[in-house]
């Protein structure tokens, strides 16, 4: 009988413990998140699950072009793409994309280019016309676009966004199935 509760205690501690480092992990490290709405298409498409790395910031620095998970102004949570970091100008010319000055390819948005006959994919605009006067994206903000950039609620609309809102960096794509993908 003793024997039986010993058990059974243990049995009980290794499963605290199991939904402790299953509740740590998704609190402080990985959680996951659900694509709402066409802002990130092509890349991204409405009601894909993917997995937010909440750790990459904490122990590193956004890069350019990572794709990012933010606490938006509305209470819920953005994915968009870091275009800007902080000290960058941005502007956009001819549907090209100059930071500092240098123009950067974007091959994220070779598929959209494509199917547009009517404008350019992205309206020109300097950091001072959308922000009243900004010139250059400020310490401890980022500017972020979606890739949809005529159906994206982005920057260019809720402004810079601070890195403290900031969730984490996101890649993974596992669901639906047939799209689990890493996405860059």
């Amino acid at each position: 009988m003793a024997k039986q509760k010993n058990e059974a205690l243990e049995w009980l501690k290794a499963i605290l413990i199991a939904i402790a480092l299953a509740g740590g992990i998704r609190y402080f490290i990985f959680a996951p998140i659900i694509v709402e709405g066409m802002s990130m298409m092509p890349t991204l498409h409405d009601q894909d699950r993917m997995i937010v790395n909440k750790l990459a910031y904490k122990i590193g620095e956004p890069k350019r072009f990572d794709i990012v998970v933010f606490h938006a102004e509305e209470g819920k949570d953005y994915i968009k793409r870091v275009i800007g970091l902080p000290g960058d100008r941005i502007e956009y010319k001819n549907d090209t994309l100059y930071i500092n000055g240098k123009a950067y390819e974007e091959p994220y948005l070779e598929e959209y280019k494509k199917q547009v006959i009517d404008g350019p994919l992205t309206e020109p605009f300097t950091l001072e016309e959308i922000t009243g006067g900004q010139a250059t994206v400020p310490k401890g903000h980022l500017f972020v676009m979606g890739d949809n950039r005529r159906y994206s609620k982005d920057s260019r609309h809720i402004g810079f966004i601070p890195m403290e809102k900031v969730v984490g960096k996101t890649s993974i794509v596992y669901w639906p199935l047939s799209d689990a993908r890493i996405v860059k």
